[in-house]
């Protein structure tokens, strides 16, 4: 294999240059040419197919930096439909044209499937990312538990997960972690840290909504900000129990902090956060207002009376606030952990590449006798029976619902990952560059611009190209 081409797809993480990094490094090795796609899968759907060489002459391009978040290749929620066949003719022709033998997809499930139609006629593999960490499976034989429901009045099919077995082993699960998990949960830990002193200092109720989407593994993680509550979306809200435990600690501490997952559902078991039905590209619900809604449910049970009468001074609407720690979540430099396995991940999807592992999935395990190490999985060992993928669940051996917190096997998680997950040089970096006088001279240097100078374009002639003759 001499040509292969690598792209971004679906959302940012922070690790997403560190895995790209990866791939060509091991790619260099192996004396590879690699081609980065612009902007995910449509630059494949564009006629003119933006892209660039990621190594020439084996040696990678500078602007390429592992410490770097986001990617340096652009993203978007664009796939490519299989049943439009002409349209994957089409791909098909650009990527022969460019003379690529593989393709490495960096993404989550809906890259997963979006590199379907294109693994019937080219190897593709998948390098996973996701600050959700929802991709993989609690244990080998999950997608078992997916069950095909249709509604009889609407008609429209849903999909309904059985029970999960009681007891897990950590070596169980299948992908232990994936790259932006540790630096999306390291924001949200800050986070949480620094809206606690606002609420001692104001003694409020502080409400912090973290992403995950219908996972709790963020929401998990932010345990280590200390937060007095965690709620998750695997664990209907019990309202009661949870509004005794609210006015419990406020009589004690006179603050309370608490993080909501986005995708928290009620005890019907309906989301507080599907406020708007409105969906992404992927056909994934927009999550919103689930922080909001948690917070009104306060202010009407608990009422004016309940702050007055313990001489605060405010009314229930005051003392309570809500924040969401949003898209600082997906961004920034990664820590040491993400950094480090995206990169090991990225030259693993290259070998599998290389050894024509079509429609497989590169992936972080962990076992007690050799720790982290990097395997692969065929991509259809994560698809239910009717080959449909979904998120993965945290497992409610993780979290104890009484108390709010993770239990003792959530903590045994997450201290697997977390325990050195930062290096020193992530330290250095905060206290040499953060207050660099420069910055306060030159504005942000986009690494945007840099790359579009070395970008090239299927047919040049329909674009103002500064080297149209140079087509590889």
């Amino acid at each position: 294999m001499r040509r292969i081409a690598l792209l971004t797809a679906g959302g940012d993480t922070p690790a997403l240059n560190a895995t790209i990094f990866g791939a060509v490094e091991r790619a260099n090795e192996l004396r590879i040419e690699v081609v980065g796609i612009i902007k995910g899968f449509g630059g494949l759907l564009d006629p003119n197919v933006p892209h660039l060489r990621l190594n020439p002459l084996y040696s990678t391009i500078p602007e390429l930096d592992p410490r770097c978040g986001g990617t340096i290749l652009g993203s978007s929620r664009t796939y490519i439909d299989e049943s439009h066949s002409d349209e994957l003719k089409l791909v098909k022709k650009r990527l022969d044209q460019l003379g690529i033998e593989g393709l490495i997809c960096i993404g989550g499930d809906g890259t997963i499937n979006g590199m379907q139609p294109v693994s019937q006629f080219m190897p593709c593999v998948l390098a996973p990312k996701t600050i959700d960490n929802d991709l993989g499976l609690n244990y080998l034989d999950e997608t078992n538990e997916w069950v095909r429901e249709v509604n009889p009045e609407t008609k429209k099919e849903h999909f309904r997960k059985l029970p999960s077995k009681q007891d897990i082993e950590l070596d169980d699960i299948v992908n232990f972690a994936t790259p932006g998990y540790a630096t999306a949960v390291y924001v949200c830990a800050q986070g949480v840290q620094r809206i606690r002193t606002t609420a001692e200092s104001h003694r409020r109720i502080a409400i912090v909504e973290v992403m995950g989407r219908e996972s709790g593994y963020l929401a998990l993680g932010s345990a280590y900000g200390q937060p007095d509550i965690i709620l998750i979306p695997e664990v209907p809200l019990n309202y009661e129990r949870f509004e005794q435990r609210v006015r419990d600690l406020y009589d004690v501490q006179k603050n309370v902090v608490i993080v909501i997952g986005e995708g928290l559902r009620d005890e019907n078991g309906k989301r507080l956060g599907d406020i708007s039905q409105s969906v992404d590209p992927a056909g994934n619900v927009i999550f919103s207002g689930a922080a909001e809604v948690l917070q009104n449910m306060l202010i009407d049970s608990l009422g004016d009376h309940y702050f007055v009468s313990r001489r605060r001074h405010e009314l229930a609407k005051s003392a309570t606030f809500t924040r969401k720690i949003g898209h600082t979540q997906r961004g920034g430099r990664p820590i040491l952990f993400d950094r480090f396995y995206a990169t090991q991940l990225g030259g693993k999807a290259v070998d599998l590449i290389v050894q024509r592992q079509n429609n497989y999935v590169a992936i972080l395990q962990w076992s007690e006798q050799k720790g982290f190490y990097v395997s692969s999985i065929n991509g259809n060992a994560l698809r239910d029976s009717w080959r449909g993928i979904h998120p993965r669940l945290l497992h409610l051996g993780f979290y104890d619902e009484h108390r709010f917190q993770p239990s003792k096997l959530g903590v045994d998680y997450l201290s697997k990952i977390f325990t050195d997950a930062i290096g020193s040089d992530d330290l250095e970096q905060i206290r040499e560059d953060l207050f660099d006088t420069g910055h306060l001279k030159t504005r942000y240097q986009s690494s945007n611009v840099r790359i579009h100078k070395h970008i090239r374009y299927l047919n040049s002639n329909s674009i103002n190209e500064e080297r149209p003759d140079d087509q590889f």
